[in-house]
Order: structure tokens, then C-alpha cells, then sequence
């Protein structure tokens, strides 16, 4: 066990994760979502730079329903930009952060996973999943 506290991110994390531009319409980031079973996207400009992460729960915060809209315009919305829904205020990590550091992290926000960047490039995702095959390569159970 001792040796997970050892490990970073880059020993765990997806590299070259799947990422969607900020103008891209909230269809595709859900199609996306259908396709991978991801719970988040990065959203990054033509360069690589980390804008924000687009979420399942954005996509369904984009319904709102209220007394005027009890039926909000399904392809209305989703015809919207991703930007429009994404979290822009993201925690994220670096490949050489230790793993409970992250762990910590997960925990502390309540979150599934987090971008990864080295010189402001998204180069991972480090998730829930990823922490725990840590955890158990460690143990030497997995």
C-alpha cells in the first residue's frame, strides 16, 4: 500500500483524452456521451488549451423548466453551443501530481474525474476509476 503513495497521475491517467470545441452544439458532447459512457468532456480552443468541461448534469441543466416552459425545446437546446452549459471554474491536475493528491481531490469536490495539463494542453483524464486501479495495483489486488 505504501507504494500508492508514490504514484502519479501519469501512471493512471486516459492519455489524449476526447475533447470538444466551445462552439460545438450540446448533440454532439451528448452523442459523445452515448458513444463512450464518459460523465465529462474537456472543452478546449483550437490549440489545445483547456476552456472548461462540458458534463452530463450540464447538458441536463440546460433544461430548465418553468411556469413559461413546460416543455423546453429539445433541439433548440441541444442546437446550443457547448459553451453555452459548460463549467468553466475546473480543477485540474498535472502528470506528475501525486495520485493522493487526486484522491483527495475526487473526494473533497464530489467529482468523477479531472482534466490533466501539462503547459495548459490537455494531455488526460484522470477519473474515479483510474484512482482505484491505483489503489489496487498497490495492494497487489488488480
Amino acid at each position: 500500500m505504501y507504494d500508492f503513495l508514490k504514484y502519479r497521475v501519469d501512471e493512471v491517467m486516459t492519455p489524449d483524452p476526447i475533447c470538444i470545441g466551445p462552439d460545438r452544439p450540446l448533440a454532439e458532447a451528448a452523442a459523445v456521451f452515448d458513444e463512450h459512457d464518459f460523465n465529462a468532456l474537456p472543452v478546449v480552443d483550437g490549440r489545445g488549451r483547456l476552456q472548461g468541461v462540458v458534463t452530463k448534469l450540464d447538458i441536463l441543466s440546460a433544461f430548465r423548466f418553468t411556469e413559461d416552459s413546460i416543455f423546453p425545446p429539445y433541439d433548440e437546446i441541444m442546437a446550443r453551443p457547448v459553451e453555452d452549459a459548460m463549467t468553466r471554474d475546473v480543477f485540474t491536475t498535472t502528470p506528475k501530481a501525486l495520485l493522493t493528491n487526486v484522491l483527495a481531490k475526487l473526494v473533497e469536490r464530489k467529482t468523477k474525474s479531472f482534466p490533466v495539463l501539462d503547459s495548459g494542453r490537455v494531455v488526460g483524464i484522470v477519473s474515479r476509476e483510474d484512482v482505484l486501479r491505483g489503489l489496487r495495483r498497490a495492494t497487489g489486488s488488480g
